[in-house]
């Protein structure tokens, strides 16, 4: 997805000076206007995640079947 598309304009009556003013405005107004980013996810705890990993229990409800 292009997320800074090239703007352009196309009136032949126009100078540059007023071209670059108007594709200045609309820059301006997509980068007032545009979404807020997503807010970040926290990392989880490298443990906790590894604990999750491993299906590691607090009290295991069945001995390991190698023991």
């Amino acid at each position: 997805m292009n997320r800074r598309p090239k703007l352009t304009i196309v009136a032949p009556t126009a100078s540059a000076e007023e071209a670059a003013a108007v594709v200045a405005a609309l820059e301006r107004f997509m980068r007032e206007t545009a979404p807020l980013p997503a807010p970040r996810v926290p990392r989880r705890n490298p443990w906790q995640r590894a604990a999750l990993h491993e299906g590691v229990a607090r009290a295991p409800d069945e001995p390991a079947p190698w023991l």
